[in-house]
């Protein structure tokens, strides 16, 4: 029995795996690289897993290194691979977004991406 047990041990070990890739962003609002005109509520990030709530976090951050949002990072219930940040009534210029989630599958990944928001006002 106990070289039963050793041979599946093996098999699974050397076996391909099927397990899903790491959670990767699917879609945010604002976009990468977005041109946007008015301040937005809230940054939202959609992945391609379930995120582990107590471990993924979001930070915006403006061109002087300053955050921006509110610190309410949080996972949606009825979707869970949508986590979300409100934001600061933000002013034209840079901004980046930061985050590190935890999918269910155990991997951690971090990333950042950049938006702007432009002035409205237009030049003589």
């Amino acid at each position: 029995m106990g070289r039963l047990w050793v041979l599946v041990f093996f098999i699974l070990l050397v076996s391909p795996s099927t397990v899903s890739p790491h959670a990767s962003l699917i879609k945010s609002v604002p976009t990468r690289r977005a041109q946007i005109f008015k301040s937005p509520p809230q940054i939202q990030l959609w992945f391609s897993e379930r995120l582990e709530t107590g471990f993924s976090s979001v930070k915006v951050i403006d061109s002087s290194g300053n955050r921006v949002d509110l610190d309410n990072v949080a996972v949606d219930t009825n979707d869970p691979k949508r986590i979300s940040v409100g934001v600061k009534p933000l002013v034209p210029g840079q901004y980046k977004i930061r985050f590190r989630v935890l999918s269910v599958d155990g991997h951690i990944v971090e990333n950042e991406f950049s938006f702007t928001i432009r002035d409205t006002q237009r030049a003589p």
